[in-house]
């Protein structure tokens, strides 16, 4: 890959969140969320440029008040790939990455590995990141995606069950949620799916334009709509690990975690 490859990070954040509406701007250990991201994402060193990308004034004014470059997009939006390829398309960048807006914790380190894979390797269209799942509550929680991979590192299937689903071996879920510990013989080990995608340019605009697909509307996962009409994507494994923001509790979790790294 040339080294001369641009590549930009956009940040999508929308107020209209489901779950947790106006979560980008929800105050954390005294900044909006959407900063946390934005910050994470400016200390990838493989990142030419980052971008936050809202459809709202409000998450504009205020990315614009701590510095971050903001565009305005369409209110029409279905997904935030979809926003980020809009963004993409006003620019001149080589492969794009679509960090969620409520990952406060990513880390940039996590981010280069990504984008590292890429460079390595044209035939990568689409990529993303997993790390192993630790805890009983992440593998049973369906806000916490789960996906599985092949032996080349390329998705199989995403999805908010837990998967694999580990046929007869009742015994070692059970020692897992009384020990707290994921036994070594629960193989192969369950991956929860990181919320970052990297693209290349024409492979996003092309992605977004697809029809959306039963699967994706079922699970309400974007990313099987590339699955489903028959692309790859290199899911590579990391160490570090992230919280999405979801919820009242993802929110009190992710300000302990917040609290505790400031207080070292």
């Amino acid at each position: 890959m040339n080294k001369s490859t641009k590549v930009l990070i956009v940040i999508p954040a929308r107020m209209a969140s489901t779950r947790l509406p106006g979560k980008v701007l929800v105050d954390l250990n005294g900044k909006p969320m959407v900063q946390w991201v934005w910050e994470q994402a400016r200390q990838a060193k493989l990142a030419n440029d980052v971008i936050i990308a809202t459809d709202d004034e409000q998450v504009f004014e205020r990315a614009q008040g701590f510095g971050a470059k903001v565009m305005m997009t369409s209110p029409f939006h279905k997904s935030g790939t979809e926003r980020v390829a809009e963004v993409a398309n006003r620019l001149n960048f080589d492969l794009v990455i679509n960090l969620q807006g409520d990952e406060p914790l990513f880390s940039p380190v996590a981010i280069d590995q990504m984008i590292e894979t890429m460079l390595g390797s044209e035939s990568i269209q689409m990529a993303s990141l997993r790390v192993e799942i630790q805890e009983l509550s992440d593998y049973l929680n369906p806000n916490v995606v789960k996906v599985i991979v092949d032996n080349q590192d390329n998705a199989i299937y995403f999805s908010r069950h837990p998967i694999p689903y580990f046929r007869g071996m009742d015994e070692l879920l059970e020692k897992w949620e009384k020990t707290g510990f994921r036994p070594p013989e629960l193989v192969p080990p369950p991956y929860k799916h990181l919320g970052i995608y990297g693209f290349r340019f024409d492979f996003l605009n092309a992605l977004v334009h697809l029809p959306v697909t039963e699967l994706e509307q079922a699970e309400k996962l974007e990313q099987l709509r590339a699955l489903v009409w028959g692309f790859k994507i290199k899911v590579s494994e990391t160490a570090y690990d992230s919280v999405s923001i979801d919820t009242p509790e993802d929110l009190e979790k992710v300000r302990r975690m917040l609290g505790e790294n400031q207080s070292r």
